[in-house]
């Protein structure tokens, strides 16, 4: 199953992500040609993203809840961040499954920001090419759902969430933090375009097309087993005269008056 694709800013490569962990870079001019595989995800592979000012560096999520730094071109994997060990012990989604369903970049820091489909946070992350890592900056947390976001350079982050009265946050950097900015009339305008239209955007947008049902599923036949084995070896021992299906064994002609006669 294919769940999401991105294309080299030089046109000569396709990626594709798909629930089966893996990420397939091919070339574009001939997609049955593979040039490598990025291999490490435990999960499907929800989110992947081609870094535009680093063209040779791409960026992916998935299932297991990591965020990956890879050189696709080899397939070899620079740097791996457990969005797990980011969460607080008070978290009421602390426990749950989620993948991340939107990757955007800010050229202008360099600033990576990840959603993830079930949680109201938002993770920010700095770009280290240099070093060939991701640094973990900060989370916004938000009291609504967050349908969408998206960096705009000059501006800042922009935040979709399912709030009639307030559908659009602006956040901005402010003293190296990222944070929501008094709404200004960009805002408010575009905010308003969006309570006129809630209906038709509550219905697109508001649909739960999350991630639950992709997740590996386990089935432990052995124990149901075992237990069933061991229900048919109580009843044979409470009846001896059983057969091994549990049911009386049934006599020869003749069987009986012999047994009588002794």
């Amino acid at each position: 199953m294919l769940l999401d694709v991105a294309v080299s800013p030089d046109d000569c490569h396709v990626l594709t992500a798909d629930r089966d962990e893996k990420i397939r870079v091919s070339w574009a001019a001939a997609p049955h040609s593979i040039e490598s595989f990025c291999l490490g995800h435990t999960e499907f592979v929800s989110r992947i993203f081609v870094v535009p000012d680093h063209p040779e560096l791409l960026l992916s999520a998935s299932g297991d809840r990591t965020l990956r730094l890879w050189e696709y071109r080899s397939g070899r994997e620079l740097h791996c961040c457990h969005l797990t060990s980011l969460r607080e012990p008070a978290e009421p989604w602390g426990d749950e499954r989620f993948a991340a369903s939107r990757i955007t970049y800010w050229s202008q820091d360099g600033c990576v920001a990840l959603l993830c489909d079930c949680i109201p946070a938002i993770y920010v992350f700095q770009l280290d090419a240099a070093r060939q890592q991701l640094v973990y900056r900060q989370r916004l947390t938000f009291r609504h759902r967050v349908w969408d976001i998206a960096f705009e350079e000059g501006r800042g982050l922009w935040v979709l969430q399912d709030h009639r009265e307030a559908p659009l946050v602006l956040c901005r950097p402010v003293g190296g933090q990222w944070q929501a900015a008094p709404e200004d009339a960009a805002v408010e305008k575009v905010s308003a375009h969006l309570r006129g239209n809630w209906a038709m955007l509550e219905g697109v947008a508001g649909v739960d097309v999350g991630f639950s049902g992709l997740y590996k599923a386990t089935f432990d036949n052995v124990t149901a087993y075992l237990r069933k084995k061991e229900e048919r070896l109580q009843k044979r021992r409470q009846n001896p005269a059983a057969g091994p299906n549990g049911q009386a064994k049934k006599m020869k002609p003749g069987e009986a008056s012999l047994r009588c006669s002794s």
